[in-house]
């Protein structure tokens, strides 16, 4: 395709990414939609199976995985393991070695034969990156559920994606694949033990650059992030491994900032993915979604209701479960919902299941339009257990 031709559709997925926030805000009178929602189901209309505006390509794939990078690299920076030390990491990962144990037993007494690893590990996944704007809009990030919802997401996200990494990656890798979990693992225990101590030294040089055009802590990130994703890349591990890995080096190095410029700093990063980079990965998820597979199967439309009751079992009454006596109430339901919606995974499992032969492409689809129906039910049904509301709490400026 030509040069004028991909402009095209570059605009027509930022025409697509603008319109979301504003259909959202325009049907909130009937019924509050994340916009994540919104953006997959554009992405749907103008891709190829409906108005055929934007057709699946390189270019757009290297953009779209890009969007995918920021939003685990997010997803890691959220993380602060101060906050989820203790009580909160350990009932999050005793629940998903449960939400596992139970999906891989549940898939293979249905006899999903070798598929059986690749699907329980697309059901016991929790989309921290999806989730954690909407909490955090809501207010319910800053509660007591925020620990919690914290550690239940980072844990929901990293165990899965690292087993994506270990058992599916492509090619020979002769050990490299270990190596690099191992050394994600040294980074995450580095941010436990990092994040108790702050670096004076490093705090002046980045506030000094931090209000000048040297932008010198975003300009940072970006590189750690590109150069999680290329090692990610060169030992055949998906990104989404190398870019939550560079997100918790990246909250480390950045606590040495005071409080107010780690919102800062947040914010120019929540600018650059979530109003750049992150809508064109859900966009485009529609737009490569097999939607004329899904509707020509009447199996893979029974089994969306399937996979959408597994996911409130695997991860969402396992973490209700896991967190008695901590959370009580609407509050302990709110986390359970939340733990149990799901998506960029899913995305991932499902494809790379279909591509390698494991599930036919009709039950790829049910699973991703399950994940889908997720986002959109999981989060509201959590925030109206909590009594909060979808629409942006107000904050003070920085």
């Amino acid at each position: 395709m030509d040069m004028d031709g991909l402009s095209v559709q570059l605009v027509v997925l930022a025409v697509a990414a603008v319109a979301a926030p504003l259909l959202v805000d325009r049907v909130e009178r009937w019924v509050r939609l994340p916009s994540v929602v919104v953006e997959i189901v554009l992405g749907v209309v103008i891709g190829p199976q409906v108005l055929g505006l934007v057709q699946t390509g390189v270019l757009l794939e290297t953009v779209s995985q890009l969007g995918l990078a920021m939003l685990f690299f997010l997803a890691g920076y959220e993380v602060d393991f101060r906050a989820v030390r203790g009580r909160p990491i350990v009932s999050a990962s005793a629940g998903w070695l449960v939400s596992f144990g139970l999906a891989a037993g549940a898939l293979w007494a249905a006899g999903a034969g070798a598929a059986v690893l690749i699907l329980a590990i697309g059901l016991c996944s929790t989309a921290l990156g999806t989730i954690l704007p909407i909490a955090r809009d809501s207010g319910l990030l800053a509660g007591p559920v925020g620990p919690h919802l914290m550690a239940v997401g980072a844990v929901g996200e990293f165990a899965p994606i690292a087993l994506l990494a270990l058992f599916f990656s492509e090619g020979v890798h002769s050990g490299k694949t270990t190596l690099v979990i191992a050394l994600v693992g040294l980074a995450v225990a580095a941010a436990a033990l990092g994040s108790l101590r702050r670096s004076e030294r490093v705090g002046r040089l980045l506030s000094a650059t931090l209000g000048t055009s040297a932008q010198l802590a975003v300009r940072l990130s970006v590189l750690v992030l590109l150069a999680a994703v290329l090692l990610a890349a060169e030992v055949g591990v998906d990104i989404a491994l190398g870019a939550f890995a560079a997100g918790v080096c990246m909250q480390v190095l950045l606590s040495a900032l005071d409080e107010r410029e780690e919102k800062l700093v947040q914010s120019k990063l929540d600018g650059i993915g979530f109003g750049a980079v992150v809508p064109v990965f859900f966009v485009y998820t529609g737009v490569t979604f097999d939607l004329d597979e899904l509707l020509g199967s009447p199996v893979a439309l029974a089994l969306i209701p399937v996979f959408l009751g597994a996911f409130a079992v695997v991860r969402g009454v396992v973490t209700w479960v896991a967190v008695r006596g901590a959370l009580s109430g609407g509050e302990r339901g709110a986390l359970a919902a939340f733990a149990a919606t799901q998506l960029p995974i899913v995305v991932i499992a499902s494809s790379t299941a279909a591509e390698r032969g494991l599930v036919s492409a009709a039950v790829a689809a049910a699973m991703v339009g399950a994940a889908m129906v997720s986002v959109l039910v999981f989060p509201l049904v959590g925030l109206r257990w909590a009594r909060r509301d979808t629409r942006a709490v107000s904050v003070e400026p920085i």
